[in-house]
């Protein structure tokens, strides 16, 4: 159809684009956004030539040589608990990206009959579902798409197309083609396209979706040139004026690993009628009426999905079920504490930007993980918890002398009065952080000799000031205190089975007394 039409110039182009952009903001207002000659996430210049267009990457060389217990042991750094899920991931992974690397090696097994390992993840929000998918696309190195299932209409309807995460499977891979059908698309509150049974009439955004879902996770090529896209067409335009002709771009699914989550919430109900209907004879799987909902989510089947509202085809291309379980508040406090990807390192490094050191004290993650809890969003509730604590230091603190501070128990159940203390009294705060200082020398003395030590609150004052007068740090004075005590404790250890010691004011003012007086009350005890 191009042959019979005249196009303009590409400065023509780009001047009714404009026309078209500025008459869209009147009428919907300012913010709408038009790549006026790349496509969607395009790095093409307005004014770029057809020799300043980077041509798209055709070559990817596919090494993959994990192991299931490589990538558990990778997320181990990042998401606390979840070890079935993180087990079952990394399973599925595994046998996805094998079959792939085969393909890849030997073009001749892609004729041979495999199961695509698509999974589906139940779990309430916050559980780490996102953070598991991510950083798995993140060790893998192959792109990662996550979308709302809920912004998505059957095609010709008003809403996104499902083929539309293929093409930003593409830009996530910078236009490497063959990188972007090995990558990884991960579609969130999935059960809220369920079907329900009730319904009357087109399901454009429930069966509509999942149809459309389901042709791309069987296999099928999808056009990289969006219908609906005025810049991608305008695009093909300029290529047929430059080229004299178009030519089609488009990425086959057959190797892009789909992944579904969400709470599906009710589904314990389907699941608990379904158990306690078949309960005849003694063999019969029983679930506790007083259980949770995830004792039952753990037993979910394909006829439970279908149930609750999805198509058997689709939950069929679905084989891999993962339950995440809801986090609790130790949970919580290891995250802060020890993962990786700890909130806490976000407010270490935003603090330090203005030259402030924060130490986040064990009482005061504890605190927070206990009011992070109580808001039902798993991991979510970390940052919120966060935010409003600390939200007026960061406003107040870079204007005053402070350098260091704590955030205690008291800073999370009270920070406005903490923080005008921290800012007005120095010697509390000073002594504050003196007093942190001395409970981390104990916890890096129970790693380093695996004894759990203890000053109580008169030794640990009695720390503080004596660094202070002597101006060594908390750590040069514990040293010295302590300097005999590691080969005591393990005699007093091997003869009672004692592990944990609780020093009192004497072990600061005269250790080694203390200490033989210890050991000889061992062996008494020994005898």
């Amino acid at each position: 159809m191009f042959n019979n039409k005249k196009f303009p110039s590409q400065e023509e182009m780009q001047k009714e684009l404009q026309e078209f952009k500025e008459n869209l903001e009147k009428k919907y207002g300012v913010g709408i956004g038009i790549n006026l000659v790349g496509g969607s996430g395009s790095n093409v210049s307005p004014n770029a030539t057809q020799e300043d267009t980077p041509e798209p990457q055709e070559t990817f060389d596919l090494k993959f040589d994990l192991k299931p217990k490589d990538i558990k042991q990778y997320l181990d750094r990042y998401v606390i608990k979840q070890d079935d899920a993180k087990k079952a991931l990394a399973i599925a992974v595994c046998d996805h990206y094998n079959h792939v690397r085969e393909c890849h090696e030997n073009p001749d097994a892609s004729d041979t009959d495999y199961s695509k390992q698509n999974i589906v993840m139940l779990g309430p929000t916050g559980v780490g579902k996102t953070y598991l998918i991510r950083h798995i696309a993140k060790l893998i190195g192959v792109p990662f798409v996550k979308a709302d299932a809920t912004r998505f209409s059957e095609t010709g309807y008003v809403g996104a197309n499902v083929d539309d995460l293929i093409r930003e499977l593409v830009t996530q891979a910078d236009d490497n083609l063959e990188l972007a059908q090995y990558g990884i698309i991960y579609l969130d509150e999935a059960d809220k396209i369920s079907t329900p049974p009730n319904i009357i009439g087109r399901d454009v955004s429930g069966r509509g979706v999942q149809i459309g879902l389901l042709k791309l996770m069987e296999e099928t090529e999808v056009d990289l040139r969006s219908g609906n896209d005025v810049a991608s067409q305008m695009r093909a335009a300029m290529e047929f004026q430059q080229r004299g002709k178009v030519e089609k771009e488009v990425i086959n699914t057959r190797h892009i690993l789909f992944i579904i989550s969400g709470a599906f919430t009710g589904m314990e109900k389907i699941i608990k009628k379904r158990m306690h209907q078949s309960r005849i004879g003694f063999n019969a799987n029983v679930v506790s009426q007083t259980d949770d909902a995830a004792q039952y989510l753990k037993h979910v089947t394909p006829k439970d999905f279908i149930d609750f509202g999805f198509e058997p085809e689709f939950i069929g291309r679905l084989p891999v079920h993962v339950l995440c379980n809801e986090l609790e508040v130790e949970d919580l406090f290891h995250i802060l504490k020890h993962s990786e990807g700890s909130i806490v390192r976000q407010y270490e490094n935003a603090f330090k930007a203005y030259g402030i050191t924060v130490l986040f004290a064990d009482c005061g993650l504890r605190r927070i993980a206990e009011s992070a809890i109580e808001q039902k969003t798993g991991a979510r509730a970390l940052m919120t918890v966060c935010e409003r604590v600390l939200r007026n230091y960061k406003f107040e603190l870079p204007s005053t002398g402070v350098s260091n501070f704590v955030v205690t128990a008291e800073v999370v159940d009270d920070p406005e009065n903490q923080l005008q203390r921290i800012i007005k009294d120095s010697d509390y705060n000073q002594n504050t952080i003196l007093q942190e200082h001395v409970r981390r020398y104990e916890s890096q003395f129970n790693n380093a000799h695996g004894l759990e030590i203890l000053f109580d609150a008169e030794a640990t004052s009695a720390i503080c000031e004596r660094a202070l007068s002597q101006k060594k740090n908390v750590n040069q004075i514990c040293d010295e205190i302590l300097t005999s005590y590691q080969h005591g404790l393990n005699l007093i250890k091997q003869n009672t089975g004692q592990t944990s010691f609780t020093f009192p004011i004497d072990v600061v003012e005269n250790p080694d007394p203390i200490l033989e007086q210890w050991i000889r009350d061992s062996y008494n005890t020994k005898r």
